[in-house]
Formats: structure tokens, sequence, C-alpha cells
């Protein structure tokens, strides 16, 4: 038997606006995968200790504030740290386009700017995700 998609949602940092995140979230949950949304304000320390004690597939990130950069990095350090590299990390929220290859550098494997439908995050998250829940 196959097993559900789990995926933390999370609001890193000091962005007080969460609801595309919560938007995203009721998206994935209604596509039939398991869904945590750890509300807002999250260290990058916080975040990655939900994705362990969740055994998370998957970690989508929204930020809005302009520290993406910053955020992002931390979050996948420390789950290459605690031995969670294995955890696909994406992402939305207001990006610029020059930081995109940077982030992917990083190991962000998808950044949805604005505009992104919730169809297409659930189509990418189902394709990228689904081959790892085995």
């Amino acid at each position: 038997m196959e097993s559900r998609i789990r995926v933390v949602v999370a609001k890193p940092g000091l962005d007080g606006h969460d609801r595309g995140a919560k938007v995203v979230a009721r998206a994935l949950r209604d596509a039939g995968m398991e869904v945590i949304y750890t509300g807002l304000h999250q260290t990058p320390e916080q975040i990655v200790a939900a994705c362990i004690a969740e055994d998370a597939h998957a970690v989508g990130l929204s930020v809005l504030s302009g520290a993406h950069l910053t955020l992002f990095k931390k979050v996948t350090e420390l789950l290459a740290e605690r031995d969670a590299g294995d955890i696909v990390v994406f992402g939305g929220g207001i990006i610029p386009d020059d930081d995109l290859p940077q982030l992917q550098s990083l190991g962000v494997a998808k950044i949805f700017t604005p505009g992104a439908t919730t169809q297409s995050i659930v189509d990418w998250v189902r394709a990228n995700v689904a081959a790892k829940t085995g």
C-alpha cells in the first residue's frame, strides 16, 4: 500500500502574512495529501524539527519578507545536518527571478512565484514527491 504524501507547510521568519500558505496547505490536503501547517513566525530550527517529527516527504516554505535566501539556506543546511536531506524543499512567495538560480543551488527544488495556480503546485508535488513515499 502506497503511503500518502506528507507535506509540512511553514512560514519562516517574521513575515505575518499567511493567507497564501493556508491556501496551498488546503489545496494539498484537498488533493489527498497529509499536510501539517506550522503557523506563523517559525524559525528554521522549528521547521526542520517539525519535518523530522512528522516524517515529512516535503516542506513548502512561504516567504514574503525578502529574507528568502537566508531562510531557505538555513532550512536546507539544517535538513542536511539532521540526515533529512531527502525531504524535498519547495516554496513560494515574493521572490525575484534573479534569486531563483541561487535557491536552486541551495537545494530548493522549486519556487512558485505569484500567479502560480494551486493545481500547478499540487501537480508538481505529486510528480516530484510521490516517488519518495513508497
